[in-house]
């Protein structure tokens, strides 16, 4: 089974990249490639300048890449309580190629912020519109205050509780 995971940042330290690229790696026997959303070059979406390029290269890259996975990872930042504006932006060009960005395979939505909130905001969002989008979501998962429930050093979760939820979140991929 191959996984495509991806954090909707483009952080170089994306807390929401290190949580999907572990949950993504709960999967037992799983072939998981991380994406980095920073590497899928786009301009700024407008129609004009859809009409000037045609379609974006990086959007055309971002939808081949999803396209090679049995299943979905992804966890959203939240900027503002909405979605990081990088993020939108290369949606915003792959739903001009593709209205059906995910293509209904089986996904696991989650998202973390620092705080107590877990970015709930803009799961809840992700998750509300991912049938739109060809989102088959399966579970969805917000890790409130990350800095507190994930070991930097080990690449893991330390709150139990957190980890049978994801555990329980992923299998359901299978």
């Amino acid at each position: 089974m191959k996984i495509i995971a991806f954090g909707a940042s483009t952080s170089g330290t994306s807390i929401n990249k290190l949580l999907a690229t572990y949950a993504a790696n709960q999967i037992e026997g799983a072939d998981v490639e991380v994406l980095d959303i920073s590497q899928y070059d786009v301009p700024l979406f407008s129609e004009d300048k859809e009409k000037e390029i045609g379609q974006a290269q990086g959007a055309k890259q971002f939808l081949d890449d999803i396209a090679q996975a049995d299943a979905l990872v992804i966890s959203y930042a939240e900027h503002n309580g909405h979605y990081p504006a990088a993020y939108k932006n290369l949606f915003d060009w792959a739903t001009r190629i593709e209205r059906e960005v995910f293509a209904g395979k089986p996904a696991v939505y989650l998202a973390t912020s620092p705080g107590p909130g877990g970015a709930a905001t803009v799961l809840a969002a992700a998750t509300n519109s991912a049938p739109y989008f060809g989102g088959n979501v399966k579970a969805s998962v917000s890790v409130p205050s990350f800095y507190d429930n994930f070991d930097l050093e080990k690449g893991s979760i330390r709150n139990e509780s957190i980890v049978a939820e994801i555990k329980t979140a992923v299998n359901q991929l299978k």
